[in-house]
């Protein structure tokens, strides 16, 4: 019996390999991004991640190992050149036979343009807001012109658009579709693994309203412009912005008229992320009562996987809801 038993187990050992070998590779750019994949490819594959927890997606140095994932890819999913600008001659380049997917202009994408006047004007009414841009943009204090000059690398629309769940879960059939067309025996698997994506986005939209209702009302800002896809869906605006790019601090003068807007218009919360210098927040706040808290729009304190976008979404609100 053994003698049968061991061609037997050596076969499906081979036919197992074949299989295995036939999964498609994708790689993704962003932890979000290879979070929704994952959560796709579930029992099928694991797809590559680009851009290391940690990393800035704005600029980054491909490893070999990265490189690698990129050539050998049979998909690549991204944002769009707006996030990633340096990925983009890397995948012309490397992903040369590749199915490639630019979420940003994926079919059910919700674009939002980028709020050129944001710097902490988002609620400003009245006459008083048009002199304080006319002064702002025509003398030679220019409060706005060192994050505008960071920003005129963006395209029109925000990049940043993976903080919509609406995006996410047009994008989760977007991704089973392409999966679907390289490798069609697993399509019923991608397909199902996106409706179940979609209803926990679902779930996570409305536990996350209920999360939000008691500070309704309060005001709070962000140190970076890149939160208005989670404003949006969740219908709690930002007051406003200290920075429209995270390429620059900002200016002596712009402190100074930020800490007075904070402590005159009651700011309840200033929300930094990781990557921001904590000597600059703490100059920012010096002289009000403004509480601090920290967003992580990427999740790089989360571990990478198809649970890691769920949890990212919940972190900013659970954030938010703390600072304030």
């Amino acid at each position: 019996m053994s003698r049968i038993l061991l061609p037997i187990a050596l076969f499906a050992a081979l036919i197992a390999g074949i299989t295995l070998a036939e999964v498609p590779r994708v790689a993704t750019d962003i932890a979000p991004v290879h979070s929704l994949v994952a959560r796709v490819m579930d029992g099928v594959g694991k797809p590559d991640l680009i851009v290391q927890p940690g990393g800035s997606p704005h600029e980054y140095s491909l490893r070999p190992s990265e490189a690698e994932a990129l050539q050998k890819a049979d998909l690549v999913f991204w944002i769009s050149r707006d996030l990633t600008p340096w990925l983009a001659s890397a995948i012309e380049n490397l992903a040369t036979n590749a199915l490639v997917t630019e979420l940003l202009e994926a079919d059910g994408t919700i674009e939002l343009e980028i709020r050129e006047g944001a710097l902490f004007e988002i609620h400003k009414h009245g006459e008083d807001e048009h002199e304080s841009d006319a002064h702002a943009h025509h003398t030679g204090d220019d409060i706005y012109a060192e994050e505008e000059a960071g920003h005129d690398d963006h395209g029109a629309h925000d990049p940043h658009a993976w903080l919509s769940p609406q995006n996410a879960t047009a994008w989760l059939d977007v991704i089973a579709s392409q999966l679907s067309t390289t490798d069609p025996e697993n399509s019923s698997t991608y397909f199902a693994n996106a409706a179940a994506g979609r209803a926990e986005i679902d779930t996570l939209i409305t536990n996350i309203n209920v999360m939000l209702e008691p500070v309704r009302g309060g005001q709070f800002i962000v140190f970076h412009d890149a939160y208005q896809y989670f404003e949006s869906t969740f219908e709690f605006k930002a007051a406003g912005a200290i920075l429209i790019s995270d390429a620059s601090d900002p200016s002596p003068a712009r402190i100074s008229k930020i800490r007075a807007r904070i402590t005159d218009e009651g700011i309840d919360c200033v929300l930094a992320e990781p990557q921001f210098n904590a000597g600059l927040i703490a100059t920012v706040l010096d002289g009000t009562e403004a509480k601090i808290g920290i967003l992580d729009p990427l999740g790089s304190h989360l571990a990478p996987g198809a649970a890691l976008y769920s949890q990212l979404i919940h972190d900013l609100a659970s954030s938010l809801v703390e600072c304030m």
